[in-house]
């Protein structure tokens, strides 16, 4: 290796995918650049060889002489920029950006930015249909699909990005068109000191939006005011100006913008109340940027939803059994349980959970609150089952809910299928990340179904 001695040097700080969209940017931007990893054999060393074989690559150490010889360093969203090699460059006055920054710097389109705990990839998803169905030249990714510098090459007319607390930490002068915290619950505490750290972060999506999207029902989701930034709001009570909302007229519900019905719930296809939000929340962003009521309507009738996030994978026996694996975090399985339990009233059904993996520093008491009359049974695989079994034997006010822990996911769903009545629903909804057992929480979620379908046969 031949080091690049300029004082115009970029460093790639973490291969991976979003490393390797970076070096492809920099070399198109004809800038001079190379990479470095803390691991010897990184994922996508073998396309950077091969796409661009004359990059300079260090792997194995941060030698933080070597970083410091850069005029920017562009870190992956994985690394913490806590870490000491990093805390050195930016104490000496080093720029530290991400892939959405330099994203940020280049795009001359309209952005529409998107994030939160939980339910991101569904609006985000959301909102990129209904603009492809308005006819308009969309580009989808981020946190999700394609790396952001990727998109660029799409020569888009609008993008629908996704974005994590890690991709905001690095990004200063995005200014979206439009953008939105879809809600805020402890998620990373392995990596933030607190829930107000984690909440800051978030909030930087707000910085230089022309109009911000907010939860009613989610204080945190408020940014500051700020002079001449449009505001609308949405949430799953009465809609009011520049609003969206939930109206009942004659027993219906309708999804509502200010005081006018626009669909009846029973209409969508997604079910729960959570993911009435999510259609709200959609509506909301989608009307900021222009889209038109009848496209973004059709839209949410046609709209099934996403794999892994509350997808019906059976009934058997008169029980429906539902993945929601990338329920990584506390929050986003309260979400799931109080949405089904909208279904649930009235009835003597009860929620079958199967939870649990790694917790990521998460506090399990939130979630105890919310195993109300209507979760009869959770069940708890994964390295914090016990941590998580503790919490619920420490705070649960029913002695109605059963509580078994499972040595295998398979195991789990054999108890659920067991505790389970008709009518019933068996949820998998973690509250975890899914590392300590699987490849990912896709593959969770797959060897759920593959279970689930095996019962069937």
């Amino acid at each position: 290796m031949t080091l690049i001695a300029s004082t115009q040097l970029t460093i790639i700080l973490g291969l991976g995918v979003t490393g390797l969209s970076v070096a492809r940017f920099l070399s198109r931007q004809k800038t001079k650049f190379m990479v470095v990893d803390s691991r010897e054999n990184p994922p996508g060393l073998e396309e950077l060889c091969r796409e661009l074989p004359e990059t300079n690559y260090v792997l194995g150490t941060l030698d933080s002489g070597l970083l410091s010889m850069a005029s920017e360093v562009v870190v992956s969203p994985g690394i913490n920029l806590k870490i000491p090699e990093i805390a050195t460059l930016i104490d000496q006055g080093i720029s530290v950006v991400g892939d959405v920054e330099l994203f940020a710097r280049e795009v001359d389109k309209p952005v529409i930015a998107i994030t939160g705990s939980n339910a991101k990839t569904t609006v985000t998803s959301l909102v990129g249909q209904m603009a492809k169905d308005e006819g308009i030249n969309v580009a989808v990714g981020g946190n999700i699909g394609t790396p952001v510098l990727d998109l660029l090459l799409e020569n888009a007319d609008l993008y629908v990005l996704e974005l994590s607390s890690f991709q905001l930490e690095s990004t200063f002068s995005l200014k979206p068109a439009v953008s939105t915290v879809l809600n805020i619950s402890e998620d990373h505490m392995d990596r933030y000191d607190s829930l107000a750290t984690y909440h800051r972060v978030k909030q930087r999506i707000y910085f230089g939006a022309k109009t911000v999207v907010v939860n009613r029902a989610d204080p945190l989701t408020q940014p500051p005011l700020a002079q001449g930034v449009n505001r609308i709001s949405f949430g799953l009570d009465q809609s009011d100006r520049s609003a969206f909302g939930v109206i009942t007229r004659s027993n219906i519900e309708y999804l509502a913008h200010e005081f006018n019905t626009l669909i009846p719930v029973s209409e969508l296809q997604l079910r729960g109340s959570h993911n009435v939000a999510n259609c709200l929340a959609a509506l909301a962003i989608g009307y900021s940027a222009g889209i038109s009521f009848d496209t973004m309507l059709q839209t949410l009738k046609n709209f099934k939803g996403l794999k892994h996030r509350c997808q019906w994978v059976a009934t058997i026996d008169e029980v429906d059994y539902i993945n929601d694996s990338k329920a990584t975090n506390v929050g986003a399985t309260i979400a799931a349980i109080n949405g089904f339990v909208s279904e649930l009233k009235s009835t003597s059904k009860r929620i079958v959970l199967i939870a649990g993996g790694e917790s990521k520093g998460a506090d399990f008491a939130p979630l105890v609150k919310q195993l109300n009359a209507k979760v009869s049974t959770i069940v708890l695989i994964g390295v914090d089952a016990q941590l998580i079994k503790t919490a619920v034997e420490a705070e649960s006010m029913s002695d109605s809910l059963n509580v078994f822990c499972a040595a295998s996911l398979s195991d789990a769903v054999r108890i659920a299928k067991d505790t389970a009545k008709k009518g019933d629903i068996v949820l998998l909804s973690p509250a975890c990340a899914s590392f300590d057992m699987f490849k990912s929480f896709e593959d969770r979620g797959n060897q759920f179904i593959e279970i689930v379908e095996g019962l069937a046969a």
